[in-house]
């Protein structure tokens, strides 16, 4: 199996951390008009604490505490959870992404809106926002993922099928990857894998990692005839691939 470049896409240094005694937990609250996610914290602390940082609204809580005191708690500081959440919005950049009603996400180089309302744990598209239907304990974040990902997948078909008739050969086989290495990697056996994340971009990047791949169909190294390969269905790779290596610090983590 041949990978190309392995460009790194969110480099962070390794960090050891306590394993808390329960799993954290995805929730939501309605504070006025606006739906806030919240990740839920609880272990064998005394008293409900809350943090607001790039990844948004944490609420530590003990054990023995219903989610109903909790969302009580948090909505007995809504003037400030929205004031906080903002300012990280405004002043911040958006590498780590809480997805909250009225987050803005890149899709394909442009900007969509999230909006969050009561259902049953679907997501939908309405114009340019994502509707996530949630429930009250619904993961906000795995529900964006899922809706951006049959996205992604239907585009990079579409894209895959497009410049493998223009090499003359048929589409290979196309699954989709959620590594944090590599955009994309090609096999014989298993066909062409694609970072899912590469939906966030320009759909010019999108299409140059699918001509790349493609090419290590025809040549599995980077010599110069993979990259006449390249250059064959995707002329201008120079200039893509310099931008693919400055935009990989704009993908949003969530």
């Amino acid at each position: 199996m041949m990978f190309f470049d392995q460009l790194s896409l969110f480099r962070s240094p390794k960090v050891t951390v306590d394993t808390p005694p329960h799993p954290a937990k995805q929730r939501h609250v309605l504070l006025g008009s606006h739906i806030v996610s919240y990740t839920l914290k609880q272990g064998s602390r005394r008293r409900l604490a809350m943090t607001i940082d790039e990844r948004g609204l944490t609420i530590g809580a003990p054990l023995r505490i219903t989610l109903a005191e909790i969302n009580a708690f948090v909505a007995g500081h809504a003037a400030w959870v929205l004031k906080k959440l903002d300012e990280y919005a405004g002043s911040h950049g958006r590498r780590h992404l809480a997805v909250r009603d009225g987050a803005c996400l890149p899709l394909l180089g442009a900007e969509i809106s999230v909006r969050i309302v009561a259902g049953s744990n679907r997501v939908r598209w309405d114009g340019a926002d994502l509707v996530l239907e949630a429930r009250p304990d619904a993961d906000c974040d795995a529900l964006a993922r899922r809706a951006l990902q049959r996205r992604a997948a239907t585009l990079f078909a579409e894209r895959l099928m497009h410049y493998a008739e223009k090499m003359g050969r048929p589409a290979p086989r196309l699954s989709l990857s959620s590594a944090r290495t590599r955009w994309g990697s090609c096999s014989e056996k298993s066909g062409i894998r694609l970072n899912w994340r590469l939906i966030h971009l320009p759909l010019p990047l999108v299409d140059y990692v699918v001509a790349h791949e493609l090419s290590h169909l025809v040549e599995m190294n980077h010599s110069p005839r993979f990259w006449a390969a390249v250059a064959a269905i995707y002329p201008d790779w120079r200039a893509a691939r310099r931008e693919l290596k400055l935009r990989a610090t704009d993908i949003p983590i969530f």
